[in-house]
């Protein structure tokens, strides 16, 4: 594969709601390029981008993919990105390394949940976007339909560049309205026609529509355009540029990835029209890590190398891959490898070109540039590469918090290490899931986006690391707590031949004044009725049973106790048995003291358009949740509310089902509040059943 410079790089990533053809696109352009020789299916699994087993299997993409394209002497850097919602961080590194977001809609179906939070990531980016209505081929495709309801969500930004020459089965050809020629044919063999009567006034309009777009972007060009009333080609196309530099204008393109029609042309603007890496000299902004600094980097071969990591493979027999994107410099064999945030030096194994899962060996690559480097040790996704000399520092990525959590264990006793250590590799593959450990509950828990993603990870770490785990629903931390004072004896008096047993404490048990203390211990001891050598046993025995409740057995909190009084055998008496009469006495006392069962409450903070306000606040009462306040965010509608983490486990899932996968949700612990006497009576009731059980 040949070396290009920055000018002739494209960076596209493909994005867009699930099925309307991202991966069908890509292997179109290869398969026009002449890179494959035969267009590959996603429901046959042989298409170029989706090679993970998960993702034959599943008939969908599951993780971001490349797909560098020679054409017309530029390279189409193509990064294949999920569109369903469960793989949301996998659109989170493309984006900070492209300069085009493509954003692909059906001509059937229009513009849908998933093109629209592709758009507004896109726009949050930073990065020029397009749209491209796949599907032109199919009956009921219409081009000016999909087209006037993205420009009635985004104005007038919103810009035919290839227009349909037909649409459903008719659909044979484009037109280029920026150079008003016409072509009919698929593939490479799209040749130029005359075009169409029918269609000159309506590509007149266009052309005038995108004409004083182009202008807009631009103050010199808009003075032009005001005196002569036109504007040259390449005046045209460098407002068009600027415009989409800006997102002043979004241009559309129909094609039908399926027949291959339009591709070739879509390739050509691609090429001619989209911003270059060099694209007015862009500069990317970072900070120096010695001195905390702020710099910024063109992106320009005679700068300092520097490279950010984006996204990481995780091969059990290749071993890890670090994909990046040059930011600015030269990378060749000899380049030193600096890791910034870990202030360690790397060696590669290799530079490479990915395409999908065959790596081509390069010896240089320049400023702009994607592609990948092999085996390095301390490095993961989000880290800068830099020249030592010269170092710069760009912002981590900021991938979503994890929506739901499974508590994962090891389907086979003994292959704990095996599961956990995969796990490991594959959160350095996927930045979004998370693993810890409930202290409280001692499970381990798995989070990710959704089902879909905690399956596809469990999945993939039998498929690449042989190892089998199990998922389930976690366990709650409840806890217990008193809600009144007493005052109980706690006495042990045991006779068994030679030396006996005696221990006799009084205690007074009452809630912590302070409600974030779990426990208050108390020597209010007086006279030597318990002498002080045996008060530290008694605090010990206290604590050790404060860890199961009276109620169901979870831990106990937010008690007080008071040692006042009790009596000791000068013979008889030990540490163990003011431990016992310790016990003894903490049943007794917390029985007594009103024990309540408490349970975590969430602060959720729901996303959603304001159609559905209705449903989330009907759906959160249900939950036994309540709502705190209501504020607008971004033309959204946000619910701040409060509920319990027993009735929240599947909510991800169910606010998608709800929202048409429109609404979104932070959860994050607020405290504990007393479960509900009704429902309280449930949890004791399946506890002292599973003790029961397992005894």
């Amino acid at each position: 594969m040949a070396d290009y410079l920055t000018s002739n790089i494209r960076n596209i990533a493909l994005m867009g709601h699930g099925g309307e053809g991202k991966t069908t696109l890509t292997e179109a352009m290869l398969y026009a390029a002449g890179i494959i020789d035969r267009q590959g299916k996603v429901e046959d699994g042989t298409t170029t981008t989706d090679f993970e087993p998960e993702e034959i299997r599943r008939k969908c993409s599951v993780s971001a993919a490349c797909a560098p394209i020679d054409w017309n002497d530029k390279m189409l850097n193509i990064i294949d990105v999920p569109g369903y919602f469960d793989f949301i961080g996998e659109m989170v590194g493309p984006l900070r390394v492209v300069e085009t977001a493509c954003i692909v809609v059906s001509g059937v179906t229009g513009f849908n949940v998933g093109a629209e939070k592709a758009f507004k990531h896109a726009v949050k980016s930073g990065v020029g976007r397009m749209f491209v209505i796949n599907q032109m081929d199919r009956e009921h495709a219409n081009f000016d339909k999909v087209t006037q309801q993205l420009r009635d969500r985004h104005g007038s930004c919103v810009v035919p560049v290839l227009m349909p020459i037909g649409e459903g089965p008719d659909f044979r050809g484009v037109v280029n309205v920026l150079e008003k020629k016409a072509y009919e044919g698929a593939y490479k063999k799209s040749t130029e026609v005359p075009m169409p009567d029918s269609m000159k006034e309506k590509v007149d309009r266009a052309f005038e529509y995108l004409t004083e777009q182009a202008a807009a972007a631009d103050d010199d060009l808009m003075m032009k355009y005001l005196d002569e009333g036109e504007l040259n080609y390449d005046e045209i196309l460098l407002g068009f540029r600027k415009g989409m530099k800006d997102g002043s204008i979004v241009p559309v393109c129909a094609v039908s990835a399926l027949t291959g029609v339009g591709i070739a042309r879509m390739m050509d603007l691609m090429a001619k029209y989209l911003p270059s890496p060099a694209h007015d000299g862009i500069e990317h902004d970072g900070f120096n890590p010695r001195t905390g600094e702020a710099q910024k980097r063109v992106c320009k071969d005679d700068q300092p190398f520097s490279a950010f990591i984006y996204k990481t493979i995780a091969d059990p027999f290749v071993g890890k891959l670090s994909l990046f994107r040059i930011f600015s410099g030269m990378l060749t064999s000899s380049t030193t490898l600096y890791n910034v945030n870990k202030d360690k030096t790397e060696k590669s194994a290799g530079i490479y070109i990915l395409r999908g899962k065959k790596q081509i060996a390069k010896q240089t690559l320049h400023a702009g540039d994607l592609g990948a480097l092999a085996k390095l040790q301390y490095t993961s996704t989000g880290d800068t590469l830099a020249d030592y000399n010269n170092p710069i520092q760009y912002p981590v990525l900021a991938f979503p918090a994890p929506c739901m959590s499974k508590a994962v264990y090891a389907a086979k006793q003994g292959e704990e290490d095996k599961v956990f250590s995969g796990l490991a590799r594959l959160m350095e593959e996927d930045p979004s899931i998370t693993l810890e450990k409930n202290v409280e509950t001692t499970e381990t828990l798995l989070s990710g986006q959704g089902e879909m993603h905690l399956d596809v990870v469990r999945n993939k770490l039998a498929s690449k690391f042989g190892a089998n785990a199990i998922l389930q629903e976690p366990k709650v931390p409840y806890r217990e707590t008193i809600r009144k004072v007493v005052k109980v004896q706690g006495r042990h008096k045991k006779q068994s031949g030679g030396h006996g047993q005696f221990g006799d404490v009084w205690i007074e048990f009452s809630p912590c004044r302070d409600g974030s203390q779990e426990f208050e211990f108390e020597d209010a001891v007086v006279g030597g009725v318990v002498p002080r050598n045996f008060i530290p046993s008694v605090e010990k025995g206290l604590r050790e049973n404060m860890a199961h409740g009276v109620l169901a057995g979870f831990p106990m909190v937010g008690v007080h106790a008071k040692l006042y009084d009790g009596s000791y055998h000068p013979v008889d008496s030990s540490e163990m048995a003011f431990k016992t009469a310790a016990r003894i006495a903490y049943k007794k006392g917390c029985m007594e003291a009103n024990p309540v069962l408490m349970e975590p409450i969430m602060h959720v903070t729901v996303t959603v358009p304001d159609e559905y306000m209705g449903d989330i606040m009907g759906d959160m009462n249900k939950r036994r949740g309540r709502i705190i306040g209501m504020s607008q965010a971004d033309g959204m509608q946000q619910v701040e509310a409060e509920a319990p983490l027993a009735e929240m486990f599947k909510y991800a899932t169910d606010l998608r089902s709800m929202t048409q996968a429109r609404g979104s949700f932070t959860m994050e612990f607020a405290r504990y509040e007393d479960v509900p006497a009704n429902v309280a009576e449930k949890i004791i009731a399946s506890a002292k059943k599973d003790e029961e059980e397992d005894e």
